[in-house]
């Protein structure tokens, strides 16, 4: 999304996150490698803020991305399509080590015109050490207007 300087997704944020997150079927995936910086105090696990960025950002850009399918479009194709976070809820199962990708993965749970559910898992290796749930609410392109 051009544009976009979110700390999570945005690719116009060299600082961020930058993560990218592709359909596989009916499931939104991100493999995301985290860095030394984001340590959670003992340098081998990864800090929980961020594993709650990663879960925030990899569903709103899955809800976004959704709404486009369900319109038959493209992301990016024709008016622009944002959500933001209306809930986040994060449950840690157990420590991520910072060593190794994470992967993300996310259904929709329920979608409606404006706002979507959606459910993720976090992966380090076969071991899901999160999970949480972002409810997105779809706004008006004048959203991002500056007041």
């Amino acid at each position: 999304m051009a544009g976009n300087h979110c700390y999570g997704c945005g690719t116009e944020n060299p600082r961020g996150l930058q993560i990218k997150s592709h359909w596989q079927g009916e499931e939104s995936v991100c493999v995301y490698t985290p860095r030394r910086e984001q340590c959670a105090g003992p340098t081998h696990y990864l800090y929980g803020g961020t594993i709650a960025s990663l879960i925030d950002c990899h569903c709103v850009g899955t809800a976004v991305s959704d709404h486009y399918r369900r319109e038959g479009r493209e992301v990016g194709e024709g008016e622009e399509i944002w959500c933001v976070t209306g809930r986040l809820t994060v449950d840690y199962l157990a420590p991520t080590p910072i060593d190794r990708d994470v992967t993300l993965r996310a259904t929709v749970a329920d979608a409606g015109d404006r706002k979507t559910v959606v459910a993720c898992s976090v992966y380090s290796g076969e071991t899901r050490t999160a999970e949480g749930e972002v409810v997105a609410i779809r706004v008006p392109p004048s959203w991002r207007d500056r007041m």
